[in-house]
Parts: C-alpha cells; structure tokens; sequence
C-alpha cells in the first residue's frame, strides 16, 4: 500500500533512562494515518517505555513527539487521551465495577443543563460505537461481567468515543481465543479505513504479517530497522531483533552434570501452562527462555508453591515431594529469586543483616530468642561471597543499587543452603558491572554441585549461561535445545512459532 508522506504522530530522539538502565536511545517513530505499524522487539527493547511516554505515564529525557508535524507536550495519560491518543493492554486498565457506558465516557462526560451527566446521551453513543464495532453488548451491563476479549472491545470503544487518532495495542490478542483473534483483525481493519493510525506490539509474527502495513524494530532501546512488511521476512525480523553477540559479561564455567536432581512430570495449571516436563541435573544451568505471557515465571512461581498446580508431579533426588506452598518448598532445598526484587524479594525498610536472615531464623535461635551475633555472621558471610557492596550490614536495602538488591535477595535463599535455585530474571535492570559478578557468581553455584533454573528474557544471558535451554510459548514448551551450536535466531523463532516442524 501507498503510505501518506505526512505521519500523524512523530518522536524525533526520544531518550529515556532509569537508574543503571538506558530504556531509549535516541528513537524515531512514524505512525501514519490508515496504517497499521508493527512493534517488534525482544522483551526490554523499549517498547512498552516509548508506550508509556505516548500515553503520559513518563516524561522523555529527550527529544520530540510531534503531531501532525506540529510539537506537542504530553505531560499526563488525561492530555494524552483528549488529543487522541488511545492505548489498549494486554491487561484492561478500565474499572470491573463500572457499567461499559461509565468505562467509555470516565474521564470525559457529556455533560446536560446544569452540568448534570447525560445518561441517556452517553447511553446512546455507547451504543452507537459499539455498534459500529458490531459488538452486541448493553451498554448498562457491568464490565466485571464479561470475557477478557469484550473488556478489550470496550476498550477499543473508549478510544473511539473521543475521535482517537491514534490507536495503540499493545499485545492484545495475549488472552484471546482464536475466534476472538479474528474478531479483533477485523475491528483493526475497521479503524484503518476510519483513518486511524495503528500501533500495534507483538511478539507473534503470524499476526504482524496478517495486519501490520509498516514495521518498526528496537533493539536495546535502539531504532534498528522499519520498512514495509510486504517487503520483511519473519527470519530477516528475527535477525533485526537479536543482533548482538555473547560477549565478556558471559564467564560460563564448563562443570561436569551430576546425576539427576529435580524432576518435572506434566505440570499443569488450570490457566498459565500444561504438560510441562524436563529434568534438572547438578551442576547444570537450565535456561528458560519465552516471550510476553509465555508462562515461564508462572511455572516457576507453581514449583516453588506460591500458585497450586492443577496436575503433574516433582520430585527431589528421585523422590516425590509435595509442595503446597514456600515453606515446603525451602524445607525440601529449592529456592526462589523472583522477578520483581523489590516487591517480592526483600523487604526494603529493613536492614541488610535481616533480609539476609528471614528464611533461616530457625537456625539462629537459641530457646526461642534471636541470636543476634549470629544473625550478623550470617549475613556477613554472605555478604563477603557475594561481594556485596553496603556502608554496613545495617544499612537498609532500599537504598541499595538494584544490583546490590539482587545480591541480597540471592543471599537470604543461599543461606539456607538449597539443591535447587530458581533464578526469575536474575540480572533485570542492574549494569553491566553487577550482571558480570551474577553471572561469575552463578557459576560458583553450580561448581559447587547447585543445580541452577534460569528464566531470562535476554538471549545474551540465556546463549552465554545455560547448559541446555527449554523454550515456552503460550504456556507450553515450545522447544527443547542443548548449548552447543544454539543460535538466537532459533530461540527466537521457536519463542515466536516460527521454529520448522522438524526442530521444534
């Protein structure tokens, strides 16, 4: 198709930065009016900040967003709505205990005499979109009531309801069936002949190549290529989006694998994945590599019992365990390093010395009352291992750098000295610095006879660290690798559907 030389929507060197994090580099986008522009990019490409900056959530550091070819300012999500542009999520962000009217008009009412809200106008124009989307929904009906896919629906109508030139959506068939997926493909066609410029984030290339006009890809915050999808290949994308090379911050250690020492048989879960299954020897790094919603932290989340798996076993050493929540799990010598630290991980307004030491009070009481001088040699000998860098074992981590957040929250499990570790991203969003000593440091794990689960979502990391890698995709295994001769572009293609038959 003929793309329009004027776009509607222009960043010109967009930058954004979080501490030890460069999210942006100096990116340029184009969305055109009538034209569906793909997004494509590993997780931690930028995608989803440059969203963010779109829609108001963050400011840029620097650079422009221009509209059509005019600079604009987009201090907050309500500016950013008024001038038309709409994001939808893999996640809704509307209100389950509003009406699909309420939902579609909060945030800009029709207001009657008196400045009362119009009900009946409102009512009226909800039904007038969501026909035009041919959705047959009452608009009274709470959006508690419905399907994931009709909250998206709604979501759609909002931006419509204020003339959205520009449509965002990102990732939104995640949760959809496929029925559901085609009813959306035809709605996206509907807003490309309404002359809205689309954006439109996904990692399944089967969808870029059924709607997307134009592609865009980011690789480490960088803008490395864009043309017209009539003209790419899913491998030439693919290609795009790796791009890099496993360097010095990899110091993979080559360690003899022990005899079997966790196994997985046909784990489910009633939602997050099915039939998983895979062995883990000691001394081996099992890497876990997917994209978006693949489902890999969930799984690690079901083996160490935070959620309750709907079917399958573990065992431990060739033994059946049971795991029904944390505490079995630590009792039975498999740990946890979740994804998101400062959340789940530690408590921040406490000291380093009691992070260190909440899963292993049990050792450090004498006739119930807290040791206290060996609640500091503890912390102390795993603070010296990990050559963790504070003003004091007192000093509260939260106000550690992430990197030395990570240590911590690596240091309390390693205290209570497991067989298993589970590491859910274990280097997001600390420098290169700190990646090194992780990686340095997980090799002394396995070479002393540990047995390493790795979930990561940079194929650096995975490429350069694992003995063998297990692919997810929409919450099954998608592929199984071993190390020796693995490429990125396979990892990518079996995490994106794109892996031939007979390698999958």
């Amino acid at each position: 198709m003929a793309v329009p030389v004027t776009p509607v929507l222009e960043t010109a060197g967009i930058s954004k930065s979080f501490p030890g994090v460069k999210a942006l580099e100096a990116v340029n986008l184009r969305l055109y009016p009538g034209t569906v522009t793909a997004l494509v990019g590993e997780n931690g490409a930028g995608k989803s900040t440059l969203v963010k900056i779109l829609t108001g959530v963050y400011a840029p550091d620097a650079g422009q967003i221009l509209m059509d070819g005019a600079p604009i300012e987009i201090p907050n999500a309500e500016v950013a709505f008024l001038r038309g542009i709409t994001a939808t999520h893999q996640e809704t962000v509307l209100f389950d205990d509003l009406t699909i009217t309420e939902n579609i008009f909060l945030g800009h009412p029709v207001l009657g005499r008196f400045g009362l809200l119009d009900w009946k106008t409102m009512n009226a124009r909800a039904r007038a979109i969501l026909d035009e989307l041919e959705v047959d929904l009452d608009p009274s009906m709470r959006l508690r009531d419905l399907a994931i896919a009709r909250k998206h629906l709604v979501a759609i109508a909002r931006a419509l309801s204020v003339d959205a030139k520009i449509v965002i959506m990102d990732e939104p068939t995640a949760a959809l069936s496929h029925k559901e997926v085609q009813e959306l493909y035809a709605i996206v066609a509907k807003l490309k002949a309404a002359g809205k410029a689309i954006l439109f984030i996904s990692h399944k290339f089967e969808e870029i190549f059924r709607v997307a006009d134009r592609y865009t890809v980011f690789r480490d915050g960088r803008l490395v290529g864009e043309g017209m999808v009539a003209d790419a290949t899913p491998g030439g994308l693919i290609a795009l989006m790796v791009g890099r090379t496993v360097d010095h911050i990899f110091p993979k250690v080559d360690v003899p694998l022990g005899d079997v020492v966790f196994s997985v048989e046909g784990l489910g879960h009633p939602t997050e994945f099915a039939d998983i299954t895979f062995d883990l020897r000691r001394g081996e790094i099992l890497g876990f590599y997917g994209l978006v919603g693949a489902g890999r932290s969930e799984l690690m989340q079901a083996l160490f019992g935070l959620t309750r798996r709907s079917a399958g076993s573990v065992a431990l050493g060739g033994k059946p365990i049971a795991i029904r929540r944390p505490a079995d799990a630590v009792a039975a010598g498999i740990v946890y390093v979740p994804e998101e630290r400062q959340r789940q991980g530690v408590v921040l307004a406490l000291p380093v010395f009691q992070n260190i030491s909440l899963p292993s009070l049990g050792h450090i009481t004498r006739n119930g009352f807290l040791d206290l001088a060996r609640e500091f040699e503890l912390a102390r000998r795993y603070v010296t291992r990990l050559d963790l860098r504070a003003a004091s074992l007192s000093q509260e981590v939260g106000t550690l750098s992430g990197g030395n957040q990570q240590k911590v929250v690596i240091g309390k499990w390693l205290a209570t000295e497991p067989r298993v570790i589970i590491l859910d991203e274990p280097t997001k969003g600390i420098d290169v610095g700190s990646k090194a000593a992780v990686h340095a440091f997980m090799g002394e794990l396995v070479g002393q006879g540990l047995a390493v689960i790795m979930v990561s979502s940079e194929l650096p990391e995975i490429l350069g660290m694992s003995d063998r890698v297990i692919v997810m995709r929409d919450g099954r295994i998608a592929g199984r690798f071993d190390r020796a001769g693995l490429t990125a572009e396979t990892l990518v293609a079996a995490a994106t559907g794109n892996l031939p038959a007979e390698a999958a």
